[in-house]
């Protein structure tokens, strides 16, 4: 009697070994060609690595008619930009995950608002750069130079104020990072237990005192591996931070001024470089994987160990 049952285990087992050994092909091939990728990228930047080595990054010129090249300015508006997007984002993005994970809302309505995250995910970089040039750019400059008359003494928003600059650009690229911050933050907030709640709700404690004392701090490892996943894909973004930051080779220490990115360097100049300026930009590339890289494994990380002190859920 146990022969028939036994035979469609095995066929079980070997159908999840099957998958097992397909998935250990996948991942492999994925990692094989991130190397093959990151070897390319390498081997193109060499020649400037070995020209220009460490001087390449902390000088802040870029002539090409003259083969100096330096990636300061754009080292500081990548880090500028991403971080002040993460800055705007992370609130709100926070407010949306408490919203879609908690009962503030009926079951329609959060299910509409998540529908909204993820089409925001789903948006083209490119739309956003459309819409940025037609409502952000003439909002910028008018309230900027609002801005700079009145507070034009303080660090960062000194004048004059344009249009196309690091502060638009930074404004696009928190929408962009939005649904990362939401869709992470919400997933750590629903593996919380269901007894934290009940524990602090029968000790007395309001909604919010529940929510600020007892659920956020237990998410707060998610909360953080959302925040450098969402700062590692503002680094990389390029459509749209190239069609509103301004790109501009010099250092800028205003909000309000054109910057430049390493990813908008290299759509806008690499389809007309020759010579040393392919090896430079390449060389700018290199830096680039290596910051995105290693920002996303360093959030990967964290998450994953948030994940494992929440009991692995998701």
């Amino acid at each position: 009697m146990s022969a028939p049952a036994f035979i469609p285990k095995n066929r079980y087992r070997r159908r999840r070994d099957y998958f097992r050994c397909f998935c250990w092909i996948a991942a492999v091939i994925i990692i094989f060609l991130l190397g093959l990728i990151i070897d390319e990228i390498f081997t193109k930047a060499l020649p400037a690595i070995r020209h220009f080595g460490w001087h390449f990054l902390t000088s802040s010129e870029w002539r090409p008619n003259r083969d100096l090249y330096g990636v300061l300015p754009m080292l500081f508006g990548t880090a500028v930009s991403s971080l002040l997007a993460l800055l705007l984002a992370l609130p709100l993005g926070l407010a949306v995950a408490l919203f879609l994970s908690e009962n503030f809302l009926p079951r329609p309505l959060r299910q509409l608002m998540r529908m909204i995250v993820e089409m925001l995910a789903a948006t083209p970089s490119v739309v956003y750069g459309l819409w940025g040039i037609f409502t952000l750019v003439p909002l910028v400059q008018h309230y900027g130079e609002i801005v700079v008359h009145h507070c034009g003494w303080i660090p960062f928003l000194h004048g004059p104020a344009y249009g196309n600059s690091l502060l638009t650009a930074s404004l696009v690229l928190a929408l962009m990072v939005l649904p990362t911050i939401a869709a992470i933050s919400r997933a750590s907030l629903v593996a919380i237990p269901e007894t934290l709640r009940e524990g602090a709700y029968a000790l007395g404690a309001t909604r919010w005192e529940t929510i600020t004392r007892v659920l956020l701090p237990y998410a707060a490892p998610g909360i953080v591996a959302a925040s450098i996943l969402a700062f590692g894909r503002a680094m990389g973004e390029t459509m749209a931070v190239a069609m509103l930051i301004g790109n501009s080779q010099r250092l800028t220490l205003s909000i309000f001024s054109p910057s430049n990115t390493l990813s908008a360097l290299l759509a806008n100049q690499f389809s007309e470089a020759e010579g040393l300026q392919i090896n430079a930009l390449m060389y700018a590339a290199f830096i680039l994987i290596l910051l995105t890289l290693g920002t996303n494994i360093i959030g990967e990380l964290v998450l994953r160990r948030t994940q494992r002190a929440l009991g692995g859920g998701s």
